[in-house]
């Protein structure tokens, strides 16, 4: 997907002392890159900006304030890992080679930020409060990072923190810095990814649910179906939408037990495997899932993957309409999601419709 950029002049300055609650590691000239602390006087969480009841408006106003430091490889490993480690902000100082420029710039996979600086001097002013889980997963260098993402997760450690650590180089055997865009796709896949494998070992469902959800103009359906684990989804660009301009865009991808290939629909893929994946880990139970993404004029500035992450997750949560007959759960998606002609781009739900089972011998 293309990149959107915006850049408006600005008063800046040279120092900033407040709050830092996470670390943003680039991907230009991997693995040679630049990364430093996320700073802004105001919470970095997405879980918090919905239940604070925010716009999209009030969220790029946020990161439009939010400055990323940036020092070359290796300079600040140590400052950025404490930030990542603590489970509450950190204040810090910093002071800046030059004034930081305003560049505000969106795309599909990170939330946006507005100011960059190069960072001459850094300085934590207290200490990290470090969770158990947090401290033995980042202590314990036999352990893999896709093992680690797992005893985290299931510690009750959300993503967003796992993301954290293993940015700042705190995971794994063969411990690096890893690029933020990067670090955010792989925890929604290596999650996800074990969390199959333990639903692969669960009783199908007992029948079909679909459920859904809106979030920053974002429509959400998801239809589960009893059997062994396969997903797929399908996202509707309208022609208002941000990658829609030149007429409506649909894009589809799917697995069944393994997955070949990174997927075309990029990091909200992952991001909407794992909200489902965490729902059936929940249930105890496997499925044939079918998540539908309609992307609307709504959503007029892309926020990062972690909506989808969000809206979907709030879809699993909330009501859940139960179906007797696969036609019905279609139907009953196809009216949630407001547009049925998503259905010829289905792969998934042809071949349940035409495979026999042992039931029907």
């Amino acid at each position: 997907m293309s990149r959107f950029y915006a850049q408006a002049p600005m008063r800046s300055t040279d120092h900033y002392q407040g709050s830092s609650s996470s670390v943003f590691i680039g991907s230009y000239g991997y693995p040679k890159v630049s990364g430093g602390p996320l700073m802004i006087n105001d919470a970095d969480s997405p879980p918090d900006w919905i239940a604070r009841g925010l716009g999209i408006e009030d969220i790029v106003g946020i990161r439009a304030r939010t400055i990323r430091g940036t020092a070359g490889p290796g300079r600040l490993t140590d400052n950025l890992q404490e930030i990542a480690l603590s489970s509450r902000p950190l204040d810090v100082e910093v002071r800046f080679t030059k004034p930081v420029d305003f560049d505000l710039r969106f795309d599909g996979t990170i939330a946006p930020i507005g100011l960059t600086g190069a960072i001459r001097k850094m300085d934590v002013l207290d200490n990290a409060r470090v969770d158990r889980a947090v401290d033995r997963a980042a202590s314990d260098t036999d352990l893999s990072a896709t093992d680690a993402f797992e005893i985290l997760h299931a510690s009750g450690t959300d993503v967003y923190q796992i993301i954290q650590l293993l940015t700042a180089g705190l995971l794994g055997r063969k411990r690096r810095v890893v690029p933020t865009r990067w670090a955010i796709t792989a925890v929604d896949d290596s999650v996800s990814t074990r969390l199959k494998k333990k639903i692969a070992r669960y009783q199908p469902l007992s029948g079909i649910e679909v459920f859904s959800a809106s979030l920053y103009g974002n429509h959400i359906v998801c239809l589960l179906m009893p059997g062994d684990w396969r997903f797929e989804m399908i996202e509707i660009w309208g022609t208002r939408s941000l990658w829609g301009d030149a007429g409506e865009t649909i894009m589809q991808d799917g697995e069944g037990l393994t997955k070949s290939g990174y997927s075309p629909l990029a990091g909200a893929y992952y991001s909407a495997r794992l909200a489902v994946a965490e729902y059936l880990e929940r249930e105890r139970r496997s499925a044939r899932v079918l998540v539908l993404r309609n992307i609307t004029g709504e959503y007029w500035a892309p926020l990062g993957t972690w909506v989808v992450r969000e809206a979907t997750r709030n879809a699993v949560r909330g009501r859940k309409i139960g179906c007797v007959t696969l036609p019905e759960g279609v139907d009953t998606a196809s009216r949630l999601l407001g547009l049925s002609h998503w259905l010829p781009y289905s792969r998934l739900i042809p071949e349940i419709m035409t495979q026999k089972t042992l039931f029907d011998f």
